[in-house]
């Protein structure tokens, strides 16, 4: 079945929305291009989906958040 933004499996509902677009993006490709079972396919694509979105962190919120900040060392964010 494919995924599209307007519908996909709940599993992607906590991601932030271009992380979701992404793994909605390779879970596709996994079904159709390897036939792989969509349990599968799903969590490979969230690993992938987060992996991608920390090495941009432009889509990554907490990344930006923590980039932009100007807080001490050794004092958490709020």
């Amino acid at each position: 079945m494919p995924w599209s933004p307007d519908q996909y499996p709940e599993s992607m509902k906590h991601l932030p929305p271009v992380v979701r677009e992404k793994a909605i993006e390779i879970a596709n490709a996994l079904l159709e291009d390897e036939g792989m079972e969509e349990g599968r396919a799903i969590r490979i694509a969230i690993a992938r989906a987060k992996t991608w979105a920390t090495h941009h962190s432009d889509h990554h919120p907490s990344r930006s958040a923590a980039s932009t900040s100007t807080r001490s060392p050794g004092k958490p964010l709020r």
